[in-house]
């Protein structure tokens, strides 16, 4: 019997949730801004008595790696950390953007949209990626700078489905008949811990002492342009 908890901090947002074999058990959520450090413990805890499971009957822990919010991301990952650490599990972790393109699936039926998940990075930045309905990779995970031309080789296409709170403001730079905007997804525990079954039955795991979170560092830091 495979019990796992899921931990999704990796924006604004914060959640928990404990899944058995793929199915929910109990979920605790909030969208309350920079929740997480307050918020997370209690989450936890509260799942954990909901579902009536002890830290011990934990299979594992699931994680949202980002990329997001470095705060958040920080609190999340050491907090799964210090849990598989604390009981010798595994630690599973999840692209926070390909848990947004999962959830937004759920809101498109067309197989030919391709799905754009999206954290907002800052100004008119984004962290992205794009998938095929089937959820394989078509354009890897990047941070982008948002223009009217953005994903316009796609666009003209097929349509585009952009999904997360990153993609709100993309609505008044890409103008296009093909586009479609999902900004109300959140990322949530509650579907994090069902890619994180499939992942732990393929004994995909994390190496607990080295994982960093996704934080696209490289991007963030920047050489001043010469004048």
């Amino acid at each position: 019997m495979v019990r796992l908890l899921s931990v999704e901090t990796s924006t604004q947002a914060c959640s928990a949730a404990i899944h058995q074999e793929g199915k929910l058990l109990a979920v605790r959520k909030t969208h309350e801004p920079r929740s997480a450090a307050s918020q997370l413990a209690v989450m936890i805890n509260a799942v954990l008595e909901e579902s009536a499971t002890q830290p011990a009957g934990l299979s594992g822990v699931v994680v949202a790696a980002g990329p997001g919010s470095y705060t958040g991301l920080r609190i999340g990952v050491a907090t799964a950390k210090g849990i598989c650490f604390a009981l010798n599990i595994p630690l599973v972790s999840v692209n926070t953007l390909d848990l947004l393109a999962y959830q937004g699936k759920e809101f498109e039926n067309r197989y030919t949209t391709l799905l754009c998940p999206m954290v907002d990075a800052r100004r008119m930045e984004v962290y992205c990626k794009v998938v095929d309905y089937n959820l394989n990779e078509v354009e890897p995970t990047q941070a982008k700078i948002i223009n009217a031309t953005s994903f316009q080789e796609y666009l003209e296409k097929t349509t585009v489905c952009f999904i997360g709170e990153g993609s709100a403001k993309c609505k008044e730079t890409i103008i296009h008949p093909n586009t479609k905007f999902l900004d109300e997804v959140i990322p949530c525990a509650s579907q994090l811990g069902i890619i994180g079954y499939t992942k732990w039955i393929q004994q995909e795991f994390e190496n607990v002492a080295a994982f960093e979170p996704f934080y696209l560092k490289d991007f963030l830091i920047r050489k001043p342009t010469a004048s």
